[in-house]
């Protein structure tokens, strides 16, 4: 049972939802993005997504593409990123991380190389966001043999019989994007998420995580009642992209963490 599934286990076994802070790797610096890692720990993050920044990120806003061009510019590699998670390991930093990376970073990497690699850092689980489960086979036996988690992504607009088809492959937890369109900061939210979550689980155990365009913790809060995690990213980029440092971002954090922590499942 890697990081992932004991977090998930552990939530379940006390009737609490999850909260996943999702950061770019290397914003403004690999130095940096060990300071947050260590900070969300400390207030009670359940699962850190880190963003291998990418020349190319399609499914990101402007707000996490500037992170990314910041990273890059900053000189991050993914060969920074596996050490810099090898460096928190190292120093007794137990939080679940998971890679949000595009497949072109793994297949010039190698497929198999990326897994063992990313095992022997520490890493825990990869959302390869571009990588269709019709085309994951070698990716996906190579992450379970490493054991590690390949998570999924679901769409408000996929349909059911291919939601019963990513459930198959998905593990960790799958990432339900809660609206069309790419990452980014929203006044509101879907009032899908519920039955669209409801449809997932008629295929499959494996905990929901509903990110995309939540900000705040009235949102959180809001979910969670559906989800079995929250995901928060753009919003806590955003504070970076200010120039707060970890203790003020993870301050920023804490409250939609005791969001998460609060809601109560839906009757």
């Amino acid at each position: 049972m890697n990081r992932i599934d004991a977090r998930f286990a552990a939530l379940r076994a006390v009737g609490r939802k999850g909260f996943v802070a999702y950061i770019a790797a290397g914003d403004p610096d690999l130095k940096t993005t060990a300071a947050l890692a260590r900070e969300f720990e400390r207030v009670g993050v359940d699962v850190l997504e880190l963003g291998v920044p990418f020349s190319d990120p399609l499914a990101d806003g402007v707000v996490n593409q500037l992170a990314a061009e910041r990273a890059l510019r900053s000189g991050t590699t993914l060969d920074g990123v596996l050490a810099t998670v090898a460096g928190l390991r190292r120093t007794g930093c137990d939080i679940a991380i998971v890679f949000y990376i595009y497949y072109n970073l793994i297949h010039r990497h190698g497929v198999e190389r990326f897994a063992k690699d990313a095992a022997a850092a520490g890493v825990d689980g990869a959302l390869a966001l571009d990588l269709p489960p019709e085309e994951s086979a070698a990716y996906e036996r190579a992450m379970r043999q490493a054991g590690l988690s390949p998570i999924f992504l679901i769409a408000p607009t996929t349909p059911e019989k291919r939601v019963a088809e990513i459930c198959k492959h998905a593990n960790g937890f799958i990432y339900y994007v809660s609206r069309i369109g790419v990452t980014g900061m929203q006044k509101t939210v879907s009032s899908s998420i519920a039955p669209r979550i409801a449809a997932i689980r008629r295929h499959s155990r494996v905990p929901v995580a509903v990110g995309f365009g939540v900000s705040n913790p009235e949102q959180v809060r809001n979910i969670a009642r559906h989800g079995d995690a929250v995901v928060v990213g753009s919003a806590i980029v955003n504070q970076i992209a200010n120039g707060s440092d970890a203790k003020a971002v993870a301050r920023f954090v804490a409250p939609m963490v005791k969001a998460v922590r609060d809601a109560r499942p839906q009757r």
